[in-house]
């Protein structure tokens, strides 16, 4: 019975924490081809080991970390400045996009 409520509850705050980002995934697409393909791959899967896969990643956590990278708060001296340029609708669409597209999630 613990398990099950751990269960419903963890699954009722995946939904609400996901209801906050409103994206447009095509304008996430652009965005991600003009800003993000060079390292993470067109669809954010990337071919190279040393950049990490965004495709299929929640959007709550693209946007968060995005945004963390935007403010300083985590610190990568490439993201930091890719990130800065972002406005807050780019950051919601860019996770939109990548969130749409397969890769990470093994579950939807």
């Amino acid at each position: 019975m613990k398990n099950f409520i751990i269960t419903v509850l963890s699954g009722i705050f995946l939904l609400i924490s996901g209801l906050g980002i409103a994206g447009d995934i095509e304008a996430g697409k652009e965005k991600a081809a003009e800003v993000c393909a060079a390292c993470h791959g067109p669809d954010g899967n990337s071919p190279s080991p040393a950049f990490p896969k965004l495709a299929g990643q929640y959007a709550t956590y693209i946007e968060r970390t995005l945004s963390d990278y935007k403010s300083g708060e985590r610190k990568d001296p490439v993201m930091n400045g890719m990130a800065a340029a972002l406005s807050k609708e780019d950051i919601e669409n860019l996770a939109v996009y990548f969130a749409s597209q397969s890769g990470l999630k093994t579950m939807k």
